[in-house]
Formats: C-alpha cells, sequence, structure tokens
C-alpha cells in the first residue's frame, strides 16, 4: 500500500525533504568559485548535479536560491567543479556552513588550493578528479538556477586511475541522501549492456 504526497497541498519544505530522500543517492559537485574583482574565493557543495551533454562536454548543477556560488559564476563565467571524495567528508560538509559573504570556504576549513589550467577558481587540491568549466548558460526554474558549465579541462590524480580511466573505488566519491544523510560508495558491481541482437538470440536459445 503506497502512501500519497501533493506538492500542490504541501509545505514547500517538507516536499523538498521528500523529494532529497526519493531521488537518491546525489553526485556531489564540489563548486569553487571566485569573485569578481578576484579577492575572494568560494566552496560549497551542490548535490543536484549531473552531466549534461557529451559533444559537447557540459555538466549541471542548481543552485536553491541565490548563493555565492551563483554570483560569482554570473559575474566571471567559471567554476571548477572537484569531485568530493570520502577522505575529506568533514570538510564537505563544513563548506556548506552559511559562512558570510567574503569568506572564503578554502581558508575556514583549512583546505589547500592548487591553481586551475584554463579558469581562474582554484581547486582543491585534495579532490582526485576536478573539471574545469566555463559558463554555457543558466535556466531559471522556481526558487532555483541551473547552471550548464562547459568543461575545459580535467584533470585526474594519478593514483586514481586504471589502464587510463577513473576509478569509482579509488575515488571513493560522496554522495547526498535524504535528511543529513551522507553516503560512501558500497559495493560496486559491472554489467555490460546486452546488444539487441544477443539479446534475441539469447531469449530463443541460439
Amino acid at each position: 500500500m503506497r502512501v500519497d504526497f501533493d506538492p500542490q497541498t504541501m509545505p514547500r519544505n517538507d516536499f523538498y525533504r521528500l523529494l532529497t530522500a526519493t531521488v537518491v543517492p546525489r553526485p556531489i559537485a564540489w563548486v569553487s568559485t571566485v569573485s569578481q574583482d578576484g579577492t575572494t574565493d568560494n566552496l560549497a557543495p551542490h548535490s543536484f548535479f549531473n552531466v549534461a551533454c557529451v559533444a559537447p562536454p557540459i555538466v549541471q548543477f542548481s543552485s536553491v536560491g541565490r548563493k555565492d556560488s551563483l554570483r560569482n559564476i554570473e559575474a566571471t563565467g567559471e567554476f571548477v567543479v572537484n569531485l568530493a571524495p570520502e577522505p575529506l567528508f568533514g570538510e564537505i560538509n563544513a563548506t556548506a556552513t552559511d559562512f558570510p559573504h567574503g569568506i572564503s570556504e578554502f581558508d575556514a576549513v583549512g583546505l589547500e588550493r592548487e591553481p586551475s589550467h584554463r579558469v581562474r577558481p582554484p581547486r582543491v587540491a585534495g579532490s582526485p578528479a576536478v573539471l574545469e568549466c566555463e559558463l554555457h548558460s543558466t535556466l531559471g526554474l522556481g526558487d532555483s538556477t541551473v547552471v550548464f558549465g562547459r568543461v575545459v579541462h580535467a584533470a585526474v590524480a594519478g593514483d586514481v586511475l586504471s589502464e587510463g580511466h577513473p576509478e569509482a573505488t579509488r575515488m571513493r566519491p560522496m554522495t547526498r541522501m535524504g535528511k543529513n544523510e551522507w553516503a560512501a560508495l558500497g559495493e560496486v558491481s559491472s554489467l555490460a549492456r546486452v546488444p539487441y541482437a544477443t539479446w534475441q538470440a539469447e531469449r530463443n536459445g541460439g
């Protein structure tokens, strides 16, 4: 027996909690940006994150409300998505703190920066994989803004590569669940897609 929930009659925050507890696990875009005058950088986790396009390579994340990440991206047209790894779990959560405008999360939390290759915002030195992005476009949806970034450079730590490919078990990405829940990478299974001709032959006993 199912329990029904109507977003038209429920308070916004109640349905938000239901939605984020249902769409799980969610990968985290640990987004670093810099202010227009270049004096203050910003770092914040965003759990509404995914790949939007392959050619050209575009990733997307949603800013719920207008936060420093969004304002900096609109002003500079650049950002970095840093993979959020399990060893930095505490720091990832700490960068979600509502620090006053003008305070760098890198400094407040004690994270080491490293320079990016193609964009101005710094990268998280301890992140095993980073995507340097230039703003492609934004889309306003209700109380949120979807940010689309064209990936202009990617860098991956050599020790998480296997045959030149990033290995999830080595990167150890964190994910967001519902409420205050987070999740680390559990068991990883491998299962190749079956071409239709093969599927049909196997079904027919061929």
